[in-house]
């Protein structure tokens, strides 16, 4: 379920799909003054281990490492890719079945759960302009004589965006650009309304399923979804299946549901969707689009927008078809018919386990989904595939006497596509054991070629750069840690920026929104969390299309499938290290440093909102109106609006100072537990403290949730109210600022503040309880 936009984020760098090539690389090196001058080499150490356990544990990695095979990456993701299989349909269930038996065939105790959600299948899809002239949108994709499946047409899912309200109206069309929230706004400035009218939105920049929502606040009846090729196709480069983007009758498929309210099951909030449980009722579900929403290609959008009059579309509003696009209203008409089968279905997940040798009741768990959308050979078998290959190698360890001291926990969603289905079911079933044994959980979703993408919980960044260290880029035969520092310190925008990289310290991850499986661990339950894949060498526009699959992959993407050699190393380095650990290696002053920068940018935006509302009401008072630029505007000037109170920061300040503090002792007691080779960790009783740090995360969360939207309980990081998939940092706090609460946003601060205090007392007590271990 990854978005479609075209840049890539690492860290705090941002760069463009394919804009760097091996041979920028290169150059780098040269400009750099090569590695040695550059880049700090890793400790031979292992934070966590001793250094008896360590060079061990070293060793079964290197074997795991060379077991991974690239030619069985392949073959798995070939096989699991042949046929459509979309989520609760037979070929999907087929899967799930194979998958399970390759688990049992690796040596892993291993099952399937099933759930019962709500998967409502389409029955009637219908766009078709009545005036000024008549079109009938096609809503297909062809097949390509050169990709032997995407001719499968009585298998594929059609083209539609699942939970879109049934509806049936006629009204005029409005075109309101990728449909945010500033879009409307402009829309205001130009006399435009969309109220009684069918919008047409551009994917891009925001989730597509705020582009329905956001019509309906405004009064719109419909929305239309088509990919404009200036961000999906022929503008960015060749088209299937010439080149690797989308084709003018290529439509993305996607998910409308609101799942800023919650993810999963629509009927089931907060419990699992099993058999017997208890359901809302559908006219209840609060995640369900309230208008009907329907994808088209570009090639169907054309007529549409050509017809269109009004005023001409501001310059940042036009895309790269050869028309000139106007905003409407009219005398474009267009029909729209949404009708869905509102069926509850099964789906399936595949769950496998390692039991722990020594500490069975920690759990390290992994998870991809296995579902797909069409044949979804890049997303999501890419990663699928490489998790699979994982098993398959850990299995061959246990023949020859490796047992993980934590157990391991394998999972192949189901339903994911649709919206976070199999994992929020079964996080929401499990969930008191989880918040009582899970360590860890590492995601993946998808994966191409280039730089390792990297995010989660700060608290495992350390833990993360050391594992990236290790495994060897396939391409330049750096680690991929040196790679990626490479490209960060040619980004870098400052001598003291390029100084920082240089050093050596553990570079920053991104933060983690939503759009995978790993969004009921992190957001819901505070579980710490990774997300992990390579992309960014390369580009494409088959994301949720019938062309998504082996022959597209296997020509565009990682077309050697090396990298996924590479995220099987990556990831199951990670799970063996976790799970093997003596002492769970956590960093909290890298958590510490990370919650700072939320607060400052907080501070920041708040600051920034009520320079920019002062400014406006003195324009409004001088009779300039500086926020309207656009000398097509002819509108009434805006009113004064009320300016924001300061707000009171203390008690988020608070508790950042008490988590430093303590984050710096825990470091402290963690470097003492290191010394003289550890011998604490080799000999100590640490189930203890162990115990305590796996606890770490789930400080960062309120009972209650965040005012707006209570299943989201972390208070440090999650999807934003207004972005979607992309993450807000303190978004509790963005989100009453977001909507001019400002009382709401104070107490939002408190809760925040709190948190971090509740947080800054669990290290400190896993510090001492360390120190009584080393003593």
């Amino acid at each position: 379920m990854r978005g479609l936009n075209t840049t890539i984020h690492l860290g705090k760098g941002l760069f463009m799909r394919g804009s760097m090539r091996l041979a920028t690389y290169v150059v780098c090196i040269i400009l750099l003054g090569g590695l040695a001058a550059g880049i700090a080499e890793a400790p031979s150490a292992l934070p966590g281990y001793s250094s008896v356990s360590g060079p061990a544990e070293q060793n079964w990695e290197g074997k795991f490492r060379r077991m991974i095979e690239v030619e069985k990456v392949r073959r798995n993701d070939q096989y699991l890719s042949a046929y459509p299989h979309f989520a609760g349909s037979p070929q999907d269930h087929k899967n799930a079945e194979w998958i399970l038996s390759k688990f049992k065939q690796y040596g892993w105790n291993a099952h399937i759960e099933t759930f019962y959600v709500l998967l409502p299948s389409p029955l009637t899809r219908l766009v078709e302009m009545v005036a000024p002239s008549r079109y009938q949108a096609k809503l297909e994709e062809p097949a390509v004589p050169e990709d032997p499946t995407s001719s499968q047409h009585s298998l594929q899912i059609p083209t539609y965006n699942v939970y879109s309200a049934d509806g049936n109206v006629t009204a005029p069309l409005v075109y309101v650009n990728y449909g945010m929230r500033q879009d409307y706004e402009r829309l205001a400035r130009l006399g435009v309304s969309v109220r009684g009218a069918i919008v047409i939105a551009r994917y891009g920049i925001i989730w597509r399923g705020l582009k329905p929502k956001l019509a309906a606040q405004h009064g719109a009846v419909g929305c239309i979804i088509y990919s404009d090729p200036r961000d999906d196709g022929y503008w960015q480069g060749d088209v299937y299946p010439k080149g690797a983007y989308r084709p003018p009758r290529g439509v993305q498929r996607g998910s409308v549901m609101d799942f800023l309210k919650y993810p999963g099951d629509p009927l089931t909030p907060n419990v699992g969707a099993t058999k017997d449980a208890k359901r809302l009722p559908i006219k209840n579900a609060p995640t369900l689009t309230k208008i009907p929403v329907l994808p088209v290609s570009y090639s169907d959008a054309q007529p549409l927008l050509a017809a269109l009059g009004g005023p001409v579309a501001p310059p940042s509003w036009r895309g790269a078809l050869p028309i000139t696009y106007h905003v409407g209203p009219g005398p474009a008409k267009v029909h729209l018919a949404v009708k869905s089968d509102w069926t509850i279905r099964p789906i399936w997940d595949v769950i496998a386990q390692i039991p722990g040798s020594t500490n069975p009741d920690e759990w390290v768990i992994r998870g991809n989904h296995q579902d797909a959308w069409v044949n979804g050979a890049d997303d999501p078998l890419a990663s699928f595939a490489a998790e699979l290959e994982e098993a398959r190698a850990l299995g061959m360890l246990l023949k020859q006497g490796w047992r993980p001291k934590r157990t391991i926990i394998y999972c192949a969603w189901d339903g994911e596509e649709p919206m976070l289905l199999g994992s929020t079911e079964w996080v929401e079933e499990h969930s008191a054991e989880l918040q009582k044994h899970a360590a860890m959980y590492i995601n993946s979703d998808g994966n191409g070629r280039g730089y390792l993408q990297a995010a989660g919980s700060p608290a495992l960044q350390t833990f993360i750069g050391g594992v990236a260290g290790d495994i060897q880029d396939p391409e330049t035969h750096l680690t991929v840690e040196q790679r990626l520092r490479l490209l960060r310190i040619s980004q870098a925008t400052s001598p003291a920026r390029r100084a920082e990289l240089r050093s050596g310290r553990a570079l920053d991850i991104d933060v983690l929104g939503s759009g995978s499986d790993w969004t009921a661990f992190l957001d819901h339950l505070g579980i710490a969390t990774l997300s992990l894949g390579f992309s960014g060498e390369g580009g494409g526009g088959v994301y949720h299309s019938i062309y998504d699959d082996f022959y597209w992959y296997s020509h565009f993407a990682d077309t050697k499938f090396v990298y996924g050699r590479a995220l099987a190393q990556t990831a199951g380095t990670a799970v063996m290290r976790f799970a093997d650990a003596d002492l769970l290696p956590y960093d909290f002053t890298a958590l510490a440093r990370a919650a700072a920068g939320y607060a400052d940018q907080l501070k920041k935006d708040a600051a920034s909102e009520r320079e920019k509302i002062q400014n406006q009401n003195q324009d409004v008072r001088e009779g300039v109106f500086s926020a309207i630029a656009d000398p097509e505007v002819q509108s009434a000037p805006p009113s004064i609006e009320e300016v924001p109170p300061f707000l009171n920061f203390s008690p988020l300040e608070n508790g950042l100072a008490h988590l430093q503090s303590s984050a710096e002792e825990y470091a402290k007691a963690f470097a003492r537990a290191q010394a003289n080779g550890g011998a604490v960790l080799a000999h100590g009783s640490l189930e203890k403290v162990n115990a305590t740090l796996m606890q770490s995360e789930q400080m960062l969360t309120s009972s209650r949730g965040l005012a707006d939207r209570p299943w989201y309980k972390n208070v440090l990081y999650g999807p934003g109210l207004f972005l979607g998939y992309d993450p807000q940092t303190l978004p509790g706090v963005q989100d009453e600022i977001e909507l001019k609460h400002w009382d709401l946003a104070d107490q939002q601060i408190e809760v925040a503040g709190r948190c971090l205090d509740r947080e800054a007392a669990l290290i400190h007590n896993a510090a001492v309880e360390l120190d009584k271990a080393i003593r």
